[in-house]
């Protein structure tokens, strides 16, 4: 296992995931019309199929680049759909959006290079409890949304995270930004799993889990990122 392997089989990935999303897109554009918006047939789809992926790569006692590569297809149809749901309420939220992910993807990558932040276990310990805590409120947020606990329009489209403010802050807005800061965590566990591996000479193939880490991490970025310039601009 090498960096630059590792880098050549993540950005194989990442091009997979962009054919991926680039099919996603066209499919949601094609079915806009003057009354209707963008299906969300092909986001389903992705969203469902990368799950079922991510979960059987993930538990998995072997690498599978196969699965893998196809878990990027299929989170790439997501990315596009959803993308262009968004797009089409919002204009010009992909592009804000991408530019954001970036730009966090780079800092933290420079802040990993230069040694200023590392993987800890007392820090992935608060990760952990955060990440707990987070996926609680989510699926209850889901839940409430469910059985229409929040009003029609842009003001309940997030649940609680739109329709709730502190302080005249949307929730949405406070707690994306610390979620933010998790997947944050989350790409410099990835580079330490990578730098682990080089060091400690791990078989060729582990390249294929740093690089499906980063992708499954920087697309949950985007998708963070996404969400909370919708409510953002939804306020």
């Amino acid at each position: 296992m090498s960096v630059e392997d590792t880098v050549l089989k993540t950005l194989a990935l990442f091009a997979v995931l962009v054919v991926g999303a680039v099919a996603g897109w066209i499919w949601s554009a094609s079915t806009v019309t003057a009354t209707s918006g963008p299906t969300m047939v092909p986001w389903i789809v992705g969203m469902a199929g990368g799950f079922i992926l991510a979960m059987i790569v993930s538990f998995s006692k072997t690498v599978r680049p196969a699965l893998i590569f196809a878990y990027a297809a299929f989170e790439g149809l997501f990315v596009g759909a959803i993308s262009m749901f968004f797009e089409f309420i919002w204009p010009g939220i992909v592009l804000q959006a991408t530019l954001a992910t970036l730009a966090v993807v780079g800092v933290t990558l420079a802040l990993f290079a230069s040694g200023k932040i590392r993987a800890s276990k007392r820090a992935t310990k608060i990760w952990m409890i955060a990440m707990l805590g987070y996926l609680a409120f989510s699926v209850i947020n889901v839940i409430m949304m469910m059985f229409g606990a929040f009003p029609a329009g842009s003001a309940g489209a997030f649940g609680m995270l739109s329709s709730m403010k502190i302080a005249g802050i949307p929730l949405g807005l406070i707690i994306g930004v610390f979620v933010v800061i998790m997947a944050a965590y989350s790409l410099v566990q990835d580079f330490d799993f990578i730098q682990q591996g080089v060091r400690n000479r791990a078989p060729r193939k582990y390249g294929w889990l740093g690089g499906f880490g980063i992708m499954v991490t920087v697309v949950w970025l985007y998708i963070e990122i996404l969400r909370i310039i919708a409510i953002a601009r939804s306020n």
